[in-house]
């Protein structure tokens, strides 16, 4: 058996330009946070073999060709996830993004994977914050906007044209690993975003009411679809709504399969969504939900999990009057799944995801819970739960050492290991900081004149 310490181990990974093969690790002595059933060890083992969890627990046999990361004072958990996140598909919020469409033609079938650049400088950024998987959601047309024009619920018309019907549905989330390489899709098409409240009013044609009443002629279209499709085929069905590649991309939300991620924020809305999807029997996800807690108890029941900002307290909108830090803990308590967002549309900002859960816990959530939020629950919520979210035997080996608490501000990650790979400890911001804070050596040509 190779030993190495940690200290020894994390010097290795910085100097490394990509990430290097999966080998066997067995990371011992260390403080496991497992999000699992197993809850936390208190000194414990931890083998990966082969890119996956190979062992786990107190008393661990340790593989002779393993090479050994002593642990002893630094905390081991799960890879955390940034949650409704732009990471791969921006770069520069100035120059734009990959997260919308405008084609009046293109709705549903609006697949996010497509544009997703594993080479993106954000990613390695967001590796330092202990993040190893993201789940990208499409932007809604009107997003989660100011008050401006809020006008009254009374007209579907307002003297415009209301949108193609496909517009209503901004498109399909998509969930990624961070290690960068070519293909970093872990899986595609974990959701149907949609816009709800006065966005989704807008949407379709000025009202709240307008928009359910779009969006159940449109399902009745896929329906009607899913039974006649051979007669759509030949042209010999009636005209629906969307278009085939909207249709086709709508069977699996249909059927239940599929969710549909909600973005929807005001109490009286999410209970007209819950009556919308039991109605419709629609798989749901709510997101946003910032009047959540007045409303804990009808969104547990309906077994309905939300994804939602720690740190959204503020009255931004009269759709969100009752925001309050405590809205994580009071979910929480009622028994909702609940997966935490990071800051700012998540993605330049992505690595503080940890801190807002630590704000979470500072406003009564319970630690578990919260640490369950950015790592096992996400998983759950967006299907890929088999995989990764938790240390346990079997799964990807998606972890994170830390110095110490990893919702504590201070503590800094060691070592990243994503499908069992190390990932190099560096990123632009470090590279940059490295270059210029020795100003003793010589400028760049460029600095000369």
């Amino acid at each position: 058996m190779r030993k190495i310490n940690l200290l020894a181990a994390t010097a290795c990974l910085a100097l490394a330009a990509a990430p290097v093969l999966a080998e066997t690790v067995a990371i011992t002595h260390a403080r496991l946070l497992t999000s699992a059933p197993a809850g936390e060890i208190a000194q414990g083992t931890i083998v990966i073999r082969d890119g996956k969890i190979a062992a786990v627990g107190a008393k661990v046999e340790i593989p002779k060709d393993a090479r050994i990361i002593d642990g002893q004072g630094s905390v081991v958990s799960p890879g955390l996830f940034a949650t409704a996140s732009m990471i791969g598909a921006v770069e520069v919020n100035a120059v734009g993004s990959d997260l919308s469409v405008s084609n009046p033609a293109i709705g549903p079938a609006f697949d996010l994977q497509y544009g997703l650049d594993p080479a993106s400088t954000l990613i390695p950024v967001a590796r330092l914050g202990g993040l190893t998987s993201a789940v990208v959601l499409p932007e809604t047309a009107n997003g989660y906007e100011g008050d401006e024009d809020e006008g009254e619920d009374l007209t579907a018309g307002g003297g415009k044209e209301p949108p193609h019907a496909g517009g209503i549905f901004a498109g399909q989330g998509v969930v990624i690993h961070l290690d960068g390489q070519p293909d970093i899709v872990t899986k595609a098409g974990v959701g149907m975003v949609t816009s709800f409240g006065r966005s989704g009013a807008r949407l379709s044609g000025g009202a709240r009411g307008g928009e359910f009443s779009a969006l159940q002629a449109t399902l009745a279209d896929v329906r009607d679809y899913m039974k006649n499709r051979a007669a759509y085929e030949t042209a010999g069905y009636r005209e629906l709504g969307l278009s085939k590649a909207d249709l086709d991309a709508l069977v699996p939300v249909v059927q239940g399969r599929t969710p549909v991620i909600a973005v929807v924020h005001r109490a009286s809305d999410i209970r007209a969504v819950l009556k919308w999807a039991k109605t419709e029997k629609l798989k749901l996800i709510l997101e946003g939900a910032e009047e959540g807690w007045m409303v804990a108890s009808e969104i547990a029941q309906a077994g309905v999990p939300v994804v939602i900002s720690p740190t959204a307290d503020r009255p931004e909108t009269f759709e969100a009057l009752a925001s309050t830090l405590e809205n994580a803990a009071r979910l929480n308590a009622a028994g909702v799944l609940v997966a935490l967002e990071g800051p700012e549309g998540n993605s330049h900002r992505a690595k503080e995801t940890r801190y807002g859960a630590g704000n979470a816990v500072a406003h009564g959530m319970p630690y578990s819970a919260a640490l369950a939020a950015i790592t096992i629950n996400p998983a759950r919520i967006f299907g890929v739960a088999d995989r990764t979210g938790s240390l346990e035997v079997g799964k990807d080996a998606d972890l994170v050492i830390w110095s110490g608490d990893p919702l504590e501000p201070l503590s800094q990650t060691k070592a990243v290991f994503i499908r069992g790979v190390s990932q190099p400890m560096t990123s632009r911001q470090t590279e940059l900081r490295d270059r210029y804070k020795d100003l003793s050596r010589p400028l760049p040509p460029g600095y000369s004149h």
